[in-house]
C-alpha cells in the first residue's frame, strides 16, 4: 500500500482573513487584513496599520498564498514598496466579503437610507412624516439598489428626488432665525417671499431685527450667502420640521364627512328647526348600531364605511392604484375598473417579459 508523500510547497497560506482587492492595469493585487478592521481604518477609528494588515505583503491571490511579482508592482504602481502599495490598496480597493455578510451590510445600509428619507420628508397633505415601513415599500417600488461605495446621506437625497417624481412627498422644511441690520430687513423679507418661505414670527425691535421662518432645505445655501452679504447672522433652529400632535383620522384631507343637510326653509322658525334637530339626533342615536359614519375618499371619489374601514381602504390596492393615477393627473377608477386595469398591466408585463 503506497503512502502519499507530503511535499513542501512554497506558498504562504492565510486563513480567516478579510481580503481587499484592487485591479490596476489589467492585473489583480490583494492584501490580507484582519476582519472588522478595514472599515475601522477607513472610518478613521483605527490608526495603527499593524492592527489592520496581517502582513505588509502584496499578493496576486491571498487564498492560494501567491505573492505578486515585483515587475507587476513596478508596472502598476511605479515602485515595489509593499507598505505604500498596501496603503493604496487599503484605501481604494474593494473589500471581499461572503454572500451573507454582504447581504447583511446592504440590508443595514438600506435601512439607514430609509431612516434618513423618513426624517427628511413629509406628506404634503398631512404635514407628517411617512412611516419607515412605507418609505421602504416606496423605495422597493422605484427599484432602488444600494451602492455600498456611496454614503447613505447622498443616496437618501437621490432617493427623495426620485420619489418626488412618482409619489406625493416633499422635503420637510428647515426652521431658521435670520438676524440683519434694520435697514436691510425689508430686503430680507422680500427675498424670503421669493423663496416661498413661511414666516413664523418677527422681532423688529432694536437696531438688529430678526425673523424666524421655515423654508425648503434646497434654498439653505442661497439664504446663508444672502444673509452673509447683508452682514447678518443665520441660526438653525430645527433641521427638519414636522407637524406636531397626535394623528387622528379626522386630520386626513382625503375624505369628507357625510352629514345630513338641514332643510333651508326661510319660513321655519327657530323652534321648528330646533325640534327637527332634536328628532334627527334621536333617530341617529337609534340607528347608531346599524348605521356607521360614512367617510369619502377624494382620491378614489368613493364613500367608505366607518373609521376602521376607512383606514383599511388606505392600505388597499384600489387606493394605491388611484394614488398613482392621481400623481399622473389621471381620473380615479372604480373598484371593478381598477381590477381590470391592474390585470391589463400584468398581462402587458408578462408579454414584455416573454417577448423576443
Amino acid at each position: 500500500m503506497s503512502v502519499k508523500l507530503q511535499q513542501p510547497v512554497g506558498q504562504k497560506r492565510l486563513t480567516n482573513v478579510a481580503v481587499v482587492r484592487l485591479k490596476k492595469h489589467g492585473m489583480r493585487f490583494e492584501i490580507a487584513c484582519f476582519k472588522n478592521k478595514v472599515l475601522s481604518w477607513r472610518s478613521g477609528v483605527e490608526k495603527d496599520l499593524d492592527e489592520v494588515l496581517q502582513s505588509h505583503t502584496v499578493y496576486s491571490n491571498v487564498s492560494k498564498g501567491v505573492l505578486a511579482k515585483s515587475s507587476d508592482l513596478g508596472k502598476a504602481f511605479g515602485h515595489d514598496d509593499h507598505t505604500k502599495i498596501c496603503l493604496e490598496i487599503l484605501e481604494k480597493g474593494e473589500l471581499q466579503v461572503a454572500g451573507k455578510e454582504r447581504e447583511s451590510q446592504l440590508s443595514s445600509q438600506f435601512r439607514d437610507i430609509a431612516t434618513i428619507v423618513m426624517q427628511k420628508t413629509i406628506n404634503p397633505e398631512t404635514q407628517r412624516p411617512y412611516t419607515i415601513s412605507m418609505v421602504e415599500r416606496l423605495m422597493h417600488e422605484i427599484h432602488f439598489a444600494v451602492d455600498p461605495h456611496s454614503s447613505s446621506k447622498k443616496q437618501a437625497l437621490d432617493v427623495i428626488r426620485e420619489l418626488q417624481k412618482h409619489f406625493p412627498i416633499k422635503r420637510s422644511p428647515m426652521r431658521l432665525r435670520l438676524t440683519v441690520i434694520g435697514q436691510n430687513f425689508p430686503n430680507l423679507l422680500e427675498k424670503l417671499n421669493a423663496w416661498d418661505a413661511n414666516v413664523v414670527s418677527k422681532d423688529e425691535s432694536g437696531s438688529h431685527q430678526s425673523v424666524i421662518c421655515e423654508m425648503d432645505p434646497g434654498f439653505f445655501r442661497d439664504c446663508d450667502a444672502f444673509v452673509r452679504n447683508l452682514q447678518g447672522r443665520l441660526e438653525i433652529l430645527a433641521v427638519s420640521v414636522h407637524f406636531e400632535g397626535d394623528t387622528h383620522v379626522d386630520d386626513f384631507d382625503d375624505y369628507e364627512d357625510v352629514t345630513p343637510a338641514l332643510p333651508k326653509d326661510s319660513a321655519d322658525s327657530e323652534v321648528q328647526l330646533s325640534e327637527k334637530i332634536q328628532k334627527q339626533t334621536i333617530s341617529e342615536e337609534k340607528k347608531a348600531d346599524t348605521q356607521a359614519k360614512q367617510n369619502k375618499c377624494s382620491t378614489c371619489n368613493a364613500f367608505v364605511g366607518d373609521a376602521k374601514q376607512f383606514r383599511d381602504h388606505f392600505k388597499s390596492d384600489w387606493h394605491k392604484h388611484n394614488l398613482k393615477r392621481k400623481t399622473m393627473q389621471l381620473p380615479p377608477l372604480t373598484a371593478e375598473e381598477c381590477l381590470a386595469d391592474m390585470d391589463l398591466n400584468d398581462t402587458k408585463a408578462d408579454l414584455k417579459e416573454y417577448s423576443f
